[in-house]
This record gives C-alpha cells, sequence and structure tokens, in this order.
C-alpha cells in the first residue's frame, strides 16, 4: 500500500529516522539488557500504536507493561490441490533498542510459516513486507503468498464481504519459508518508548529501512536461519524499502540477499510530485489500458505498444513544447481524448494533462461513477456527483480494509493462538501524516540503491511487477526509471506487468503466473 503525497499511500500496496537516529537504531542489535529476542516473559501492555504511554527506561520491568505477548508456535496442515504442506506458524515480535543507551524502543511483530523436514541451511526464506507508509504486511499475506487467502475482487470486494480465509493454492510456502513483517505502528507491532523522539527514530525514509534490516538479521539469528538462502520482498512503499533494505542488509548487518521481488514499487517520487511532466507519461498507458478493458477484449500489455510509443515520443514531445503552443496542445489533447473516450471538450480544457483524481473521475462521469486508485477497472458510485470539488474514495480500496483485518485478527487469535490487547492496524493512516520523507531538492527514491546492491552482489536479481490498471504507482512509470539503468543491472533486472490493478494478485490468473515468476526465481 503507498501513499504519494498525499495521493499515493496504501496498499497498500502505505518510513521512519533522522539521520543521528538511524546510526543509533542501527547498533540497537546488541543491547546489554533486556534481551532482544521477544520470546522472553511478557506482561500485558497498554495501548497500541504510537505508544505514549509511561517514559521509557532502560530497566526491562519499566517496559513489560507494553510488551507483547511471548511468541507463538503451532503446528498447521495445509491440504491443497496436489500436494500437502506440514508447517511451523509463528506469530511474535522481536524488541528493537536505542543503540546508544540501551533502552527499549518497540516492539516489531511478524509472523512466519516454516516448511517440516527442510534442511534450514539450503531452504529458502523470504521476508516479506507493505508499504504505505503505514500498511501491515497483511495485503501480500492473505492476498498473494501466505498459507491461507482472502478473496480480495469480485464479491470480496466490500465491507461486509466474509472475512473467512481459504487454503491457498498459489502460496508461496512450496518453496520458501515466509517470514511477514510489520513495521511499528502496523498491525500489532508498536512504541513501547514514549514521546516524540522515539517516534521520530522510526517515521523516517532511512531510520525505517534500517529498523527492518535489524529485525531480518535478528530473526535470522534467533531462528538460525543465516546460512539459508534469503529474499525480500515489498509492496508500494516497499520499492522505497525493499533496496534500502538490501542494501543496508549488505554493509551494516553482513547479511547477503540473493533476490528482491518489488510488487507495484513506486521507486522515485520525484516524476509524481510538483510539475513533472513525467507523471502524465508514467499515467497515459494505465488510462489506456483501462478504457480498453471497459469495452473488451481483455487487454495485455503487448496491446499497449502503441500507446508506449506515443507516450514516449510524440506525447512527451507535445508535453514539452508547453501550452503556449496551441498546435501541440491540441494535438496532444484530442489524442489523449481519443485514446481515452473521455469528452474532448474536457480534454482541452485540461490540455490533455489528466492527474489521476481528474481521469478517475471524468472516465465514467456521466454515470455517476469513478474509478478505482488501486484498481482502475472497478467502478464505484461518486457519492458527489454534482460537486464541483471532487469528494470520493477509492472503491478498489476502501472496501478491503474491513474483512482484511477481521480476517487477519481471526488468522493470529483462532490458528495461530496469538492474542495481543489493543487494535490491529491494517492501514494506518496517521503514520504517513507523521512521516518524514526527508526535506530539500531530493525527494525519496530507492533507485541508488537498487544500483548499488546490484553492482555489489554480481549473483543478486531482481522481480519487478505490476499490474495495468494500477493509477497508484503505474507500471509505465517504472518502466521509464529501469530503463535507464546501465546494462549490467538490466540484465539481472526482470520485469512483468500482469492484468489487475495495484493488488493485481487478486484475479486468480495473474497471481498464478506471478508465483510461476517468484519460484523460478528462487529455485533457480
Amino acid at each position: 500500500m503507498l501513499t504519494i503525497l498525499p495521493t499515493l499511500r496504501r496498499t497498500g500496496l502505505v518510513l521512519a529516522v533522522s539521520a543521528v537516529a538511524l546510526a543509533s537504531v542501527a547498533r540497537a542489535e546488541d543491547p546489554p539488557q533486556p534481551r532482544v529476542e521477544a520470546a522472553s516473559p511478557a506482561g500485558q501492555k497498554g495501548g497500541r500504536g504510537g505508544g505514549a504511554q509511561g517514559a521509557a527506561q532502560a530497566s526491562p520491568s519499566a517496559a513489560e507493561p507494553h510488551r507483547l505477548p511471548p511468541d507463538a508456535t503451532t503446528r498447521q496442515t495445509l491440504e491443497l490441490p496436489g500436494r500437502t504442506l506440514n508447517f511451523a506458524a509463528t506469530a511474535g515480535s522481536i524488541r528493537v533498542f536505542d543503540g546508544g543507551k540501551g533502552e527499549p524502543l518497540a516492539d516489531i511483530a511478524y509472523m512466519s510459516y516454516q516448511l517440516d523436514g527442510a534442511d534450514p541451511a539450503t531452504r529458502p526464506v523470504t521476508f516479506l513486507f507493505n508499504g504505505g507508509p503505514g500498511a501491515s504486511s497483511a495485503w501480500l499475506q492473505f492476498g498473494a503468498a501466505g498459507p491461507w487467502r482472502l478473496p480480495l475482487d469480485g464479491e470480496g470486494l466490500s465491507p461486509s464481504a466474509s472475512p473467512e480465509v481459504k487454503p491457498n493454492a498459489e502460496t508461496w510456502l512450496d518453496f520458501t519459508d515466509l517470514v511477514f513483517i510489520d513495521p511499528v505502528s502496523t498491525g500489532y507491532s508498536r512504541f513501547v518508548a514514549s514521546g516524540e523522539d522515539a517516534r521520530k527514530s522510526f517515521y523516517s525514509v532511512d531510520g525505517d529501512a534500517n529498523t527492518i534490516a535489524l529485525v531480518i538479521r535478528r530473526w535470522l539469528e534467533k531462528h538460525d536461519r543465516l546460512t539459508s538462502p534469503k529474499f525480500v520482498a515489498g509492496e508500494s512503499y516497499g520499492g522505497i524499502r525493499g533496496p534500502k533494505v538490501v542494501r543496508q542488509l549488505q554493509i551494516q548487518h553482513g547479511v547477503g540477499i540473493k533476490g528482491l521481488i518489488l510488487v507495484s514499487p513506486l521507486l522515485d517520487f520525484r516524476e509524481f510530485t510538483g510539475t513533472s511532466l513525467l507523471q502524465y507519461v508514467a499515467t497515459l498507458p494505465s488510462y489506456v489500458a483501462v478504457a480498453r478493458e471497459a469495452k473488451g477484449p481483455p487487454v495485455k500489455r503487448a496491446d499497449l505498444a502503441d500507446v508506449e510509443a506515443y507516450a514516449r515520443g510524440e506525447f512527451l514531445a507535445d508535453l514539452v513544447k508547453g501550452e503556449a503552443d496551441k498546435e501541440a496542445t491540441n494535438r496532444l489533447a484530442d489524442r489523449v481524448a481519443a485514446l481515452t473516450g473521455i469528452d474532448q471538450e474536457v480534454s482541452r480544457r485540461l490540455a490533455g494533462r489528466f492527474d489521476v483524481g481528474e481521469f478517475r473521475r471524468e472516465l465514467d462521469r456521466k454515470n455517476g461513477k469513478v474509478t478505482g486508485r488501486y484498481d482502475a477497472s472497478v467502478r464505484g458510485f461518486d457519492p458527489y456527483p454534482d460537486s464541483s470539488s471532487s469528494r470520493f474514495g477509492d472503491p478498489s480500496g476502501d472496501a478491503l480494509q474491513a474483512p482484511l483485518t477481521s480476517a487477519a485478527v481471526d488468522v493470529l487469535t483462532r490458528k495461530l493462538n496469538w492474542r495481543p490487547d489493543g487494535s490491529y492496524e491494517v492501514l494506518n493512516g496517521a503514520v504517513e501524516g507523521h512521516w518524514d520523507f526527508g526535506r530539500g531538492i531530493n525527494p525519496p527514491q530507492s533507485v541508488s540503491e537498487l544500483r548499488q546492491i546490484l553492482a555489489t552482489d554480481a549473483r543478486l536479481n531482481v522481480l519487478v511487477a505490476h499490474g495495468l490498471f494500477d493509477l497508484a504507482t503505474p507500471y509505465f512509470g517504472t518502466k521509464r526509471v529501469l530503463d535507464q539503468l546501465p546494462a549490467f543491472a538490466t540484465e539481472r533486472v526482470k520485469f512483468v506487468v500482469y492484468p489487475g490493478g495495484h493488488m493485481f494478485y487478486s484475479q486468480g490468473g495473474s497471481r498464478q503466473a506471478f508465483r510461476s515468476e517468484v519460484e523460478g526465481m528462487i529455485r533457480e
């Protein structure tokens, strides 16, 4: 979850610390007392994410009221078509400390699944997280990779849909163990320390990535898995997190990562901010994909070759000429209208420059409907169809929060026997609101780290997957970024696009195809 200024948030597809705090948390893995491992005795904690209850103390007893329950491990059997999977499921947490003072800062919750009978030395393990910032890992766990899946399309796309999960035939557990990480203030993860300093130490781009890297290393140590082949998977804002986490693991924590999987990622905020013309180039192919899908037959990326060529050629050239060139502007606007089916007069009024909100409203305005942002092939009613301003939500994302929250709590408490108090945060909007995205002229980006991790490890491979109808992180924006990588990098980066939106894995065919790609990468 991802939130882009302020439009690109959620799912998830939804970062932490100042430079000083980053260095502090990076050294927090070796405090003298108490131990980092979450299996030590726990008392009842008070409150939920934000944890502003009592001052952080170096003494373990002072922190006990905030602690999550001890780790819970259960034995599970999953009956799937053609096979049966027996595995250990663990719900628990890892405590993160201030490296300088040794004081507890936060408990980071995780859910892990380890297949029975496998050799830990050779069995792959994949660490997964979503984005936001402010999203839990529930989207990837219960939508794509975990042992149990919640339908996220069709009748499942409703707040009142049944939250009952089913065995997931497309689980990745066949070929990799799985560890789902919830950053602080998402899921059941919460602050132990109180005060502004604690929050700042996690709610920033680099501090967030460093904390997740630290948790990954600690999980590997705790479960004796340092020799296992290791993979990292991130969705949405996970595109910023992922390369940074891998880089931190490589250079700060002494942990090599064999593969990075990015799901509907954002890699560079710059093309979605300010007056950048590239935002229109990035979104146009997805706009046209949505318009063509509505008319049928089903659309694949190959069907958009003409639009991609136009977007990076004549369209961009006319954009650069500016609105002062009336001939170029009208030519551009008329072509966009013809490609999308939006009224020519409206397109001319907007000079063919549709931001995401304008497109979502104008595409089917005659019927009083708006498209989804996560999946623009989904339509919903505009609650204020006659308003001159846009006052609508996301029919493809908002409807999922209730069933996904209930499903996550049900699995944790009923199947995994882990019962924290407080509320489970599937998508915590307050996190993004307090996030430090950095200051100055350089918005967050992870392309630099992507180059560095590929240059550092010649055996590292990257898989990047997108949905055609995603307007939160349009696939063509990522393609443009990846095309700028040097040859040594591009030969180890695979880019795939599937029918669907930000959570393209909600569609059966796309989920199956994506699983096959991931399996091929991990088994390689």
